[in-house]
């Protein structure tokens, strides 16, 4: 038998044993394939859709401006929800920095805040923080600290930790006076206790 000859019968073999192999193949995947149950399908979505849009929320929402004397304020949060025209909108783990132009830096933090922008305000409230670069770490259940303006108003009771030593008191204040002169103050019932520095 020929060389042309054997070649001639393979490939005459093979247009009959392939397309077997192939049909084969095919019925063994459907037949050893599983059903599909709908109920086990992968959940795309793991938040309820509806409820947020009925209550619609920003998620790391930043805002920045300048306010009236010149510091820089700069506001950030974890999630804010949206206003409504008798709610104000509610951020939580806000945090707030105020670069003062005599160079002071000031950061503001609490769990939860109220931003009304009509009163131009932040009511923040959970744990309330201020700490800045000159040495005071302040904690009160609550402050207020103004968009327009450097004006934050912490209502008590205050505890402080200054260069000087461990302070109380009733309330403290962040203001800015005159000649680019701010002022932190501690107001009602101030008490030191006095460290002196080595």
């Amino acid at each position: 038998m020929g060389r042309g000859d054997r070649h001639t019968r393979l490939v005459a073999l093979l247009k009959i044993v392939l397309p077997l192999v192939a049909l084969v193949l095919l019925s063994t995947i459907f037949l050893v394939s599983r059903t599909i149950d709908p109920d086990a399908a992968i959940p795309y979505a793991t938040i309820d859709v509806t409820g947020r849009a009925m209550d619609p929320r920003m998620t790391a929402p930043h805002w920045s401006g300048v306010t009236g004397d010149g510091a820089s304020l700069d506001i950030t949060a974890a999630e804010a929800r949206t206003p409504t025209a008798t709610e104000p909108a509610v951020a939580t783990a806000l945090r707030a920095m105020l670069k003062t132009p005599d160079g002071v830096t000031t950061e503001i933090a609490a769990a939860r805040g109220a931003v009304d922008p009509a009163a131009g305000r932040i009511d923040l409230s959970e744990n309330a923080r201020l700490q800045n670069s000159i040495g005071y770490d302040v904690r009160m259940p609550e402050l207020t600290t103004y968009l327009d303006r450097t004006e934050v108003i912490g209502r008590g009771p205050v505890t402080a930790q200054a260069p000087m030593g461990q302070l109380t008191a009733g309330g403290m204040t962040l203001t800015a006076g005159a000649d680019e002169n701010y002022r932190l103050d501690f107001t009602n019932g101030v008490k030191l206790i006095y460290t002196p520095t080595r």
